[in-house]
């Protein structure tokens, strides 16, 4: 089941720049570890699902949460297409993702088991991922 928005005001948008690091999204606030973007990029809802499921079946019970969601539309010309004739069709949904910004976090288990589930999501990503521990605050 591919994430998208329910409505939005336009249909097409341009692509943008990702630039500088996250500001918000960038810290561990639901659970224990989570899994952090190094680079920026769009990450599509394909992507962000297939990671779901990856760190679902890795991690054995626990609780994951996804941080991200993909509300821009990315367009894309058919192949063998002369230039010109206007901008293409939304050919699938991304998040614009920041580095240091948190894809996932997970809850409930051991380390070694997080380290494990968020290896396999972080091979599923296009954009370079580490692991990141909770600071609990004094």
């Amino acid at each position: 089941m591919a994430l998208m928005p329910k409505r939005t005001k336009f249909r097409k948008q341009q692509r943008g720049r990702i630039k500088g690091p996250a500001s918000r999204g960038n810290k561990v606030e639901f659970g224990d570890f989570g899994l952090q973007a190094i680079d920026p990029g769009f990450i599509s809802s394909a992507q962000i699902e297939a990671g779901r499921v990856a760190a679902t079946r890795a991690s054995g019970g626990g609780k994951i949460w996804i941080r991200i969601f993909p509300h821009k539309p990315l367009t894309s010309t058919p192949a063998e297409t002369r230039m010109g004739k206007g901008k293409g069709e939304p050919s699938f949904w991304a998040a614009a993702v920041r580095s240091g910004t948190v894809l996932y976090e997970i809850g409930g288990v051991t380390e070694d088991v997080a380290r494990l589930a968020f290896n396999r999501t972080a091979h599923k990503m296009p954009v370079r991922c580490r692991l990141m521990r909770r600071r609990h605050k004094v």
